[in-house]
């Protein structure tokens, strides 16, 4: 039973149930990241009434949805009103043909068929159903003890993704886990793992009975020859869901949708397709995506909507390029900005926190400490390319100024 410490006794106000709470709460670790940062930005504004303060920490995207996207879901919220447009209830799975359209636009080439397709309201809040995530493992009982030196849980193996092997663990050290979390194009470091890197996580989870959770929710950044799915690599279908979203290519943070692939051929120990059970998981826990969302999503993977996105998307990328410059010309090791919106940049010696203090309190600008990510981003600062060109533009110039 969780016991209550002294100063959370003082914050009791009014009578307890008998309800004891799950130990595994108080396993959990200060606050999440995004919070904490929230938190310092509102203290500087308040220390700085007046500054013009740049926002590239979170990731939200600042670009306005194109039209033809929009007046879809206006279409639809429309269509509510009327007796032969509203439909209630849709399947948990999502419509059909928003399925149909995701397994032909990005998976025509490897074969994944369209009941293999779960559409969810985001990738966060699936990671999260499959437990992928620490805090939710963490929640469940699965992480272990904290251990307060080395920041890290007896039961998670950290996979160093550091320069020193081209920012891909070196599985040759890995041990052997149940499920193997992995993003690509990187977030934070904003790298793509290549084709013979996946090859050899895939063959690594055969060998070892696991089971790859691969987000690829900034696929659709990848420039180069870089898979944009698990499934590309042969074999990947008996070891690998893939967990996809509409945030990050079409702007849909706020708007809420993703998709989850899980292979037929993925399998239990026992022969059991796991297909079945997060069919089971989602019919139980889900009632699926928002339908105004999902028409959304179908426009989106129009010809003409995805045309407009793919504006969008080049528009971030000329972003991450100036700041990937800015960084660059200062005599600093800059990773990432080629295939993903964000920009990992190494200051040497210095404190994650420190450095996104100083950039802070020096230039009002907000970053995220790469700390923040895991042991590994210690003396990192992420920066997302999600901003306004003119707010991307000031910002390069704080930045040199700063470190000239």
């Amino acid at each position: 039973m969780a016991k209550l410490t002294n100063m959370q006794r003082n914050e009791i106000t009014g009578p307890c149930t008998r309800l004891p709470r799950n130990v595994n709460m108080e396993k959990l670790q200060s606050g999440y990241l995004f919070p904490e940062i929230g938190m310092r930005e509102v203290e500087h504004t308040q220390k700085y009434p007046h500054a013009r303060l740049i926002r590239l920490g979170i990731g939200d995207t600042t670009q306005p949805i194109p039209d033809i996207i929009t007046s879809a879901m206006a279409e639809h919220v429309y269509a509510l009103s009327t007796v032969q447009g509203y439909r209630g209830y849709g399947a948990e799975q999502g419509n059909m043909e928003l399925r149909m359209a995701i397994a032909d636009k990005f998976y025509r080439d490897v074969g994944v068929k369209v009941n293999e397709v779960f559409v969810s309201d985001g990738a966060q809040c699936d990671i999260s159903r499959l437990q992928a995530y620490i805090d939710s493992s963490v929640i469940v009982g699965q992480a272990g003890n904290f251990q307060s030196e080395t920041r890290t849980y007896d039961n998670i193996v950290y996979m160093k993704c550091g320069p020193e092997n081209n920012l891909f663990p070196d599985l040759s050290t890995t041990s052997r886990t149940d499920i193997i979390f992995f993003c690509s194009p990187n977030n934070p470091t904003g790298y793509a793992a290549s084709r013979q890197q996946l090859q050899q996580l895939v063959d690594f989870a055969k060998a070892n009975g696991s089971i790859i959770i691969y987000d690829s929710a900034y696929a659709a950044y990848v420039t180069d020859d870089s898979p944009t799915s698990i499934y590309e690599i042969p074999g990947a279908k008996e070891v690998a869901i893939e967990i996809s979203s509409f945030s990050k290519f079409a702007g849909f943070t706020g708007v809420r949708l993703g998709w989850t692939v899980v292979p037929e051929e993925l399998l239990y120990s026992n022969g059991f397709p796991v297909m079945k059970d997060y069919n089971r998981i989602v019919c139980t826990c889900f009632n699926g995506a928002s339908s105004v969302a999902q028409a959304g999503g179908l426009a989106c993977l129009s010809t003409e909507g995805y045309r407009a996105l793919s504006t969008v998307v080049d528009y971030y990328k000329g972003n991450a390029e100036i700041i990937v410059d800015a960084f660059a010309s200062l005599g600093l090791k800059v990773y990432g900005g080629k295939n993903a919106p964000y920009v990992w940049v190494h200051f040497p010696g210095m404190s994650s926190w420190d450095v996104f203090n100083e950039i802070l309190e020096k230039t009002h600008i907000v970053t995220v400490p790469g700390r923040g990510f895991g042991p590994c981003g210690e003396g990192y600062v992420r920066i997302s390319a999600f901003g306004h060109r003119e707010c991307i533009l000031e910002a390069s110039r704080r930045l040199k100024n700063l470190y000239k």
